[in-house]
């Protein structure tokens, strides 16, 4: 039964059912994909009258031969019919190839960016919870699979099942007896095929879970080369990767042990056909009830039956391996969206940048309380710090402002409108965020620049790369602003990383900035020359810093003290220090300009 998902608004509705979800692909190239079928039930029934064809040609043959006609003359009509038969395979299968090439490579990009569009709707919870790699080659197998499955609907289930009608068709007006045994054998054979070819899904879908997950496992240890390299442990991830990949092995003997057995069953069953076909047309032929025409048919017609049919073997293996990997695909993609907009949502108008918790209680899904009842409200173009130990709510905090996670309880306003009444993409649109490390894609500096504004020209987007002090390193590289900065950002320093984030951000231009520690990873020196683009960056936005360093939002207008979920102290640098609380202590417990990670005396 197909289960009821909650999905975002604009994401594609894709079914829950393997069946329904590739059905659903399959619907939207239906006029090409008819054709298609048409013009292989033609290329079938052209094939398998062959053996009549030739039948005609051996009885004109004969009876020339017995009555002293003219070869030709007599065969004349039954050459005719064996001529337009072949000419009709070729321009059949060709017609369906041409439909094939328009529709297979369009149907394909579709399914994939269907998958991709509606992946892109789920959580941030959902893509830390899985392998990006894993998830990229569950894509591309899904959608190669979807259109594997249809291939072997099209091109070897349907034909088989034209064949065989023509062929029981043809056989009955030869002999009614072969006619009946052939039925029986096909229907039996069929069946039995089917029947254990199904229970070989279960093993194929296992096998697919195996295949990505070791496709996951090489991404992640292909991304993290450099700490193989930095701590020789080369052979333990090849190690680590054998013991997965035996896992897959595993899987694939299993599964491929199954499908043999099959085999065994269908070309057994195959050989009592052609053997039994033939011995009985040869009893039949020698009392005379068959034509030397008729036999050869007879022959003609049990071999291209018992070759289509011992490709059924495979092809019904293949068929529900593709089920498989469609069914493990569509249980990882096709899940509920944690977070979706509202029917009809509005966009958020921002014009002040005031931030109001109100009443906020939220818990992690895993069961985690962070806060309870939190009430505060940042005014509109302040500067606000938040600091506090490792777990204290701050990133929690960020992360409800930016909708990643959405409140328990309570509700967060951006100039009196509730972020959960409002599109996602318009609240992030009004949000620049800078990480502490930040995420860039592998393209060129330019492309990565404007990401913050894709209208921007070239001379806007090197405005920004110059308020960012960004301009000057980027000239020196080989191509400049054309440079590509490698997978996300590997060719550029941590500094310069963050000078191109800067620069996305001045291009951006939105009301509010968050800074999630951005400097903390930096050295002194590295941090100087930024600090010019990030003051430069927050001047006349409301600005949200999170910071490890306690020396960043020593000049904030105001500093949130956080500890256990709650805001414990509230105010400026000076004044905190004044009341000698917590954030005193804080300050006075810092090493290296840097919070430790626990209050003193507590276990980490």
């Amino acid at each position: 039964m197909e289960k009821i998902l909650t999905i975002a608004e604009d994401a594609p509705p894709l079914p829950t059912s393997p069946w329904r979800f590739a059905l659903y692909f399959y619907l939207k190239a239906r006029l090409t994909l008819a054709g298609i079928f048409i013009f292989e039930a033609a290329q079938a029934a052209c094939t398998i009258m062959m053996p009549y064809a030739v039948k005609e040609i051996i009885d004109a043959v004969t009876l020339a031969n017995e009555t002293g006609a003219d070869i030709f003359t007599a065969t004349e009509d039954a050459l005719i019919l064996f001529a337009l038969l072949n000419l009709g395979i070729v321009l059949f299968s060709r017609a369906s190839g041409a439909l094939l090439v328009m529709t297979g490579p369009r149907l394909r990009a579709t399914i994939r960016k269907s998958i991709f569009s509606y992946l892109q709707h789920h959580s941030h919870r959902y893509f830390v919870s899985h392998f990006a790699g894993s998830l990229a080659s569950r894509i591309a197998e899904v959608s190669m699979s979807c259109m594997h499955a249809l291939w072997s609907i099209a091109f070897d289930f349907y034909p088989l099942i034209i064949k065989s009608a023509v062929a029981l068709i043809i056989l009955f007006g030869a002999s009614g007896e072969l006619a009946l045994v052939l039925s029986a054998w096909l229907a039996v054979y069929i069946y039995v095929s089917y029947v254990l070819a199904k229970r070989c899904r279960v093993y194929a879908q296992d096998f697919a879970e195996a295949r990505s997950l070791v496709t996951g496992k090489v991404v992640d240890s292909v991304t993290n080369v450099m700490n193989a390299k930095m701590f020789a442990r080369r052979k333990f991830e090849e190690q680590y990767l054998t013991d997965y990949l035996n896992h897959e092995v595993d899987h694939a003997l299993k599964t491929f042990w199954y499908m043999e057995k099959l085999r065994w069953f269908q070309f057994t069953a195959a050989m009592v056909l052609m053997v039994g076909m033939v011995g009985y047309a040869l009893a039949i032929w020698s009392e005379g009830d068959m034509t030397v025409g008729e036999f050869s048919m007879v022959a003609g017609l049990a071999i291209l039956l018992i070759e289509a049919a011992r490709g059924l073997s495979r092809s019904f293996l293949e068929f529900f391996e593709y089920l498989g990997n469609i069914s493990d695909g569509v249980r990882i993609f096709v899940t509920h969206h944690e977070i979706v907009d509202k029917p009809d949502a509005p966009p958020m108008q921002v014009r002040q940048g005031s931030i109001h918790f109100n009443d906020v209680s939220f818990t992690y899904p895993e069961g985690l309380s962070v806060f309870n009842h939190l009430e505060v409200t940042i005014e509109p173009r302040q500067h606000v710090g938040l600091v506090g130990f490792s777990g204290s709510g701050k990133s929690t905090f960020v992360n409800l402002i930016l909708r990643l996670f959405e409140p328990t309880d309570g509700c967060i306003e951006i100039d009196q409108q509730d972020i959960l009444d409002v599109t996602q993409d318009s609240l992030r649109e009004n949000i620049s965020m800078i990480p502490q490390d930040p995420q860039l894609f592998h393209r060129s500096l330019m492309e990565n620049i404007r990401y913050g504004r894709l209208e921007a020209t070239d001379e806007e987007v090197i405005a920004a790369a110059e308020a960012a002090h960004a301009d000057e390193f980027i000239r020196q590289t080989e191509q400049g602003y054309d440079s590509l900065v490698g997978e996300r950002g590997v060719k550029l320093s941590g500094g310069q990383r963050q000078r191109i984030a800067i620069a996305r951000a001045i291009l951006k231009d939105a009301p509010i900035l968050i800074l999630d520690e951005a400097t903390s990873s930096l050295d002194s020196i590295t941090e100087k020359k930024i600090q010019a683009g990030l003051e430069y960056l927050m001047q006349g936005r409301t600005v949200v810093v999170v910071a490890h360093r306690l020396s960043t939002v020593a000049h904030m207008d105001r500093i949130l003290v956080f500890d256990q979920g709650e805001i414990v102290e509230d105010g400026s640098h000076s004044d905190l220090l004044k009341r000698d609380g917590h954030y005193a202590r804080l300050w006075n417990m810092q090493a290296g300009g840097f919070l430790p990670e626990k209050k003193e005396g507590e276990e980490s």
